[in-house]
């Protein structure tokens, strides 16, 4: 098949792409390259998928130099006119839609970005499979979008109607274009919630990575709540499986698959001063705690649900905490040389 992958140079998009490399499908991968955290890092990525910053021009696809499936083009989703080319002349077979604007607390900062990237972009997105239509289009949502809800765990069947952000506002927003345009246009398409996705090559505005850096470090660390709020910490390739595990199960029965919002968590939430200890077991080290309150548009627990996931697509979650915050502690030490 031919596969479309966005925000090709994150966290997500980059492991996803990664396992892509080497298949008998041919991918094609976008992004910006935008300055929200260390670009280096993205850079960093984009040369484990063989692609030389040198080489890599704005909307032209270039050949990585190590998997001959897989191409990169830096662009961005908020140009429609470059998004509606680049699917007429490719004709996708799936798209994997991960780029976004991220961040809770940055949506407080700079909420214009997120509108113009989590609502213009995946509109964009919508329009370009509207108009070339494909089998399926999977996209990025988030489990902010539960916000206060006290059920746990959280599922996708429960009332998500109350965020308490900008960014899981974005995000519900993004489900709900995606089923008008599903109910209108036929397209398929599914929404996958990520719960507090961790592990190698993550992202430096994730509490996990900065606390690994201040502690190393020997600077202090703030805890907010108190360390009293809970995290379903997912692995990445538990939710890089579970990505791929829905494009085949969903490719390959499409009756089944028209319109569906899917869980992809570890459903075993830890308390965050739980896993501060763990941290600093693994890295030898004590962490130097300032204890503040909640922060707004923090919530105060996720825990997924993903009995539809198990159901539909055998996603089985199967990364200990303890086993993937090593391999990240790991692969922190080494990439920063610590």
């Amino acid at each position: 098949m031919k596969i479309f992958v966005t925000g090709a140079a994150g966290f997500i998009g980059f492991q996803t792409c990664r396992k892509l490399a080497g298949t008998p499908h041919e991918v094609i991968a976008l992004d910006n390259l935008n300055d929200y955290y260390d670009i280096q890092l993205k850079w960093d990525r984009l040369s484990e998928l063989g692609f030389e910053k040198e080489k890599v021009v704005s909307q032209k696809p270039v050949l990585s130099n190590k998997f001959p499936n897989l191409y990169f083009i830096r662009g961005s989703l908020e140009s429609k006119e470059d998004i509606l080319s680049l699917f007429s002349h490719q004709h996708f077979e799936v798209v994997i839609h991960l780029a976004a604007q991220a961040g809770v607390r940055y949506s407080l900062q700079n909420p214009d970005t997120y509108i113009s990237s989590n609502i213009g972009g995946f509109f964009n997105i919508l329009e370009a499979c509207r108009h070339f239509p494909v089998k399926h289009l999977l996209f990025a949502s988030s489990s902010s979008v539960y916000g206060l809800n006290e059920k746990i765990p959280f599922s996708p069947a429960d009332n998500t109607d109350h965020p308490i952000s900008l960014y899981a506002a974005t995000k519900k927003s993004n489900e709900l274009m995606a089923y008008t345009y599903h109910e209108l246009f036929k397209i398929p398409v599914s929404g996958l919630r990520f719960f507090t996705v961790y592990g190698p090559w993550g992202r430096p505005d994730m509490a996990y990575f900065s606390f690994t850096k201040n502690i190393l470090e020997k600077k202090e660390i703030k805890v907010f709540n108190h360390g009293n709020q809970m995290r379903d910490f997912t692995y990445i390739d538990d939710i890089t499986s579970g990505i791929l595990g829905l494009m085949d199960a969903a490719v390959a029965d499409p009756e089944k698959f028209g319109f569906n919002i899917y869980n992809l968590g570890n459903h075993q939430p830890v308390k965050l001063i739980d896993f501060i200890e763990l941290l600093e077991s693994l890295l030898g080290l004590s962490s130097i705690k300032k204890y503040l309150p909640g922060q707004p548009g923090d919530v105060t627990v996720t825990y997924a649900d993903i009995s539809t996931s198990v159901r539909d697509f055998a996603y089985h979650p199967d990364t200990h905490i303890k086993e993937g915050l090593q391999k990240f502690v790991d692969w922190y030490r080494g990439y920063y040389r610590v």
